[in-house]
C-alpha cells in the first residue's frame, strides 16, 4: 500500500480507502462479515475509514467505531459527515452551528471517540450562511473535537466561497473535498480539481468504481448479476447507469484491463490515482476479495499510451466556454 499527503496537509492517507455506505449489517453473519473486511483492510495497509451519521440510521458509525477500537488510535484515520435529516426537528438537518455540534457529539458517541479525523459537510445547505458553517468547524478544530473538515458534493462556486470566507474571518480553511469521481463521471475535472490543486486541498472521491459498474459485472444483453446492487439498491442509483452507451464503453474497457493483466476495477481505481491532487478513492467491499483486488491498485500505473487508448473510449468533453 502506498500512502499520499492530503493536500498540503502532513496527513497521509492510503491511496485506497474503505468505506462504509453500503456496509450490511443486518444480522450477525453480515456484522462478522464486515468487522473481517476492516480487519484485512488493515493487513493490507489500509488506514482510512469512510463514515456518516446518516448511514444505517448511526449503527455505521457505531459499527466501525467498535471494530476500530481493536487498533491503536494512531493507526487509523477516520471521518464522518454531518447534513442529512437525523430527526423531525426543524434544527435536525442542514449546518447550522446548532445542528453541526449536536450531531458531532452524537457521532463521537457513537463511534466511542475523543475526536474525528476528517469531518464533511455531506451536502450543501442553501438556509444556513456559508460564514456559520465554516466558523463552527473552525471552532471543532480549535476545540481538538476534529482534526480537518471538507465538503461532500459542494459546487465550485461554494467550495471557493468557503475557502475566502475563512481567509476573510481568520478561521481554520477547508482541507478536503470528497466528490464522486469516476471514469464516467468526470465533473470535477472541468474546475474543481484546479481550485483544489491552487488552495492545497485533498480530493477524496466516492463511488470510483461507478456503484459496481466499472467492475465489469455488468454486461450488455446479459442478466443483472444474482445479489449484486442492482437486484436490490432502494434508489436504483445503479440501474441508470446501466446503459446501452455506457455499458459499451465497459466492454471496451475490458479488453483494455485484459491487456494490462488486470482487472477493470482496478485499472478504474489507478486511473483515478493518476490525478496528482487525488489522495485516496474510497472503496466499498462486501466480500474479502473486492477488498484484496481493489487495494491492489494502490501503486498501480498505467503506461501513457494505455491511458490515450482510454481517453477515446470514454469520449469526454469537458465544458468550456470561450470568450472573445
Amino acid at each position: 500500500m502506498q500512502y499520499r499527503n492530503m493536500g498540503n496537509t502532513g496527513l497521509k492517507l492510503s491511496e485506497i480507502a474503505l468505506g462504509s455506505w453500503v456496509t450490511d449489517l443486518s444480522d450477525v453473519s453480515s456484522i462478522a462479515n464486515a468487522q473481517a473486511i476492516v480487519d484485512k483492510a488493515f493487513d493490507l495497509g489500509v488506514n482510512f475509514f469512510d463514515c456518516a451519521d446518516a448511514y444505517s440510521g448511526g449503527e455505521a458509525e457505531r459499527f466501525l467505531g467498535k471494530t476500530l477500537s481493536y487498533h491503536r488510535r494512531s493507526e487509523y484515520v477516520v471521518s464522518s459527515k454531518v447534513f442529512f435529516p437525523m430527526g423531525r426537528g426543524a434544527n435536525e438537518w442542514g449546518l447550522s452551528r446548532k445542528h453541526i455540534k449536536e450531531q458531532l457529539e452524537i457521532t463521537l458517541k457513537n463511534m466511542k471517540l475523543d475526536y474525528i479525523d476528517l469531518y464533511f459537510c455531506h451536502r450543501f445547505d442553501p438556509t444556513t450562511p456559508i460564514a456559520e458553517t465554516v466558523e463552527v468547524l473552525s471552532d471543532l478544530v480549535k476545540e481538538g473535537k476534529i482534526l480537518y473538515y471538507g465538503v461532500s458534493e459542494w459546487t465550485p462556486a461554494a467550495i471557493v466561497e468557503a475557502i475566502l470566507t475563512a481567509q476573510r474571518d481568520g478561521n481554520r480553511p477547508l482541507s478536503v473535498i470528497q466528490p464522486q469521481y469516476n471514469m464516467v463521471d468526470r465533473y470535477i475535472e472541468n474546475e474543481i480539481i484546479g481550485i483544489c490543486e491552487r488552495f492545497g486541498i485533498g480530493i477524496t472521491p466516492f463511488s470510483p468504481l461507478s456503484q459496481g459498474l466499472l467492475t465489469g459485472k455488468y454486461r450488455k444483453g446479459m442478466p443483472l448479476p444474482e445479489g449484486s446492487r442492482a437486484t436490490w439498491q432502494a434508489d436504483r442509483q445503479i440501474n441508470a447507469l446501466l446503459t446501452d452507451q455506457n455499458l459499451d464503453k465497459v466492454e471496451k474497457l475490458l479488453k483494455i484491463a485484459e491487456e494490462l493483466h488486470v482487472p477493470l476495477s482496478v485499472m478504474a481505481l489507478a486511473w483515478i490515482l493518476r490525478q496528482k491532487q487525488i489522495t485516496t478513492v474510497i472503496t466499498g467491499a462486501s466480500k474479502m476479495k473486492q477488498l484484496e483486488v481493489n487495494a491492489s491498485a494502490s501503486g498501480f500505473k498505467i503506461p501513457s499510451d494505455t491511458l490515450a487508448e482510454i481517453e477515446k473510449i470514454l469520449d469526454y468533453h469537458p465544458f468550456v466556454r470561450r470568450i472573445g
